[in-house]
């Protein structure tokens, strides 16, 4: 298994569209910060959008865009006149909200929706992501235009409003997810992180063993001898690639696997943190506490939940 495969299966995300977008110019959307785990999305399916707020500035949106936000930070759409925007009218559908205004310039249709990330992998995946980034499904590369297709689909659920329109619109925005990594972590200019990480198979070996074998005393020595190389260069690569050192991407692992066995099972914590790789109970008591920032008992009897999302909705001035 490649390491973004592994990462998904290990993070089962699920999504849901929350508006579709029919705004003639001048229109605006202000959307506030994202509660606890959400990062939210917009896809552009016909016209053009420029966003604001992440990395990188301002940036122009065309259709079959997709923008992201991980790091679920307040961020703007809007047409890029600068004019007043034209007041909003919101309507609801079976399966999702629509918003319309009365501008007669330059149409913009859009979707705009959120992914939900389990408790247990916000940290891991969050924390290596780039803040904001943008993929194409009219990208020449984009293998077998599967993202394309996708969103072709989407697109119809969201209209056609068929027998299990709202089910099936929710494991499109998840299938939305898992090809927008895909597509982000091809490209050459992958964003630091997570994506850097999937395109660089020189470390994957040592990634996914930690994966698989977290219990494992894993020492630098052990993982650069599975990667064919020195200690110093997997030290630097991985310092190239996600910032962090192969020792805290191991941490990163077992606590996001303890916190999910920790919701899902009733195993006592000391076997759970023996699962993991702590030869005793106090110590992984110590660094689940840490890392997570609540005991492991106190996660437990939450569900995972000890960070709860809030409650955010889309501005339309």
């Amino acid at each position: 298994m490649d390491f973004l495969s592994r990462l998904l299966a290990s993070t089962p995300v699920t999504g849901r569209l929350e508006v579709r977008c029919h705004l003639g110019s001048p229109w605006r959307l202000e959307q506030p910060r994202a509660g606890q785990r959400e990062i939210p999305f917009h896809v552009i399916l016909g016209g053009a959008a420029v966003v604001e707020g992440g990395e990188g500035g301002a940036r122009l949106l065309r259709a079959g865009d997709i923008v992201l936000f991980p790091s679920g930070e307040a961020h703007v759409l809007h047409d890029g006149s600068g004019r007043r925007p034209k007041p909003i009218r919101e309507h609801s559908s079976t399966t999702i909200m629509v918003a319309e205004n009365a501008g007669r310039g330059a149409q913009a249709d859009f979707l705009c929706g959120r992914f939900i990330l389990p408790a247990a992998s916000e940290q891991l995946v969050v924390a290596l992501l780039p803040s904001r980034f943008v993929v194409s499904s009219t990208d020449e590369q984009a293998t077998d235009t599967k993202l394309a297709r996708l969103v072709g689909l989407m697109r119809e659920e969201s209209l056609e409003e068929g027998p299990g329109s709202l089910v099936m619109v929710g494991h499109l925005c998840a299938a939305l997810f898992a090809l927008t990594l895909r597509f982000a972590s091809a490209c050459e200019n992958a964003p630091r992180g997570l994506l850097a990480l999937s395109r660089n198979r020189r470390l994957q070996p040592a990634v996914l063993a930690m994966f698989e074998q977290p219990h494992r005393p894993w020492t630098l020595p052990d993982l650069a001898a599975m990667c064919n190389m020195s200690r110093a260069t997997l030290a630097r690569q991985f310092e190239a690639a996600i910032g962090i050192s192969p020792s805290d991407m191991l941490t990163q692992i077992r606590m996001m696997q303890a916190a999910r066995k920790l919701a899902q099972n009733t195993e006592s914590v000391a076997a759970i943190g023996d699962a993991v790789g702590y030869l005793s109970e106090a110590a992984f008591q110590r660094a689940f506490s840490r890392h997570m920032g609540v005991s492991p008992a106190r996660w437990r009897a939450n569900a995972g939940e000890s960070s709860p999302r809030k409650d955010t909705a889309l501005d339309f001035p």
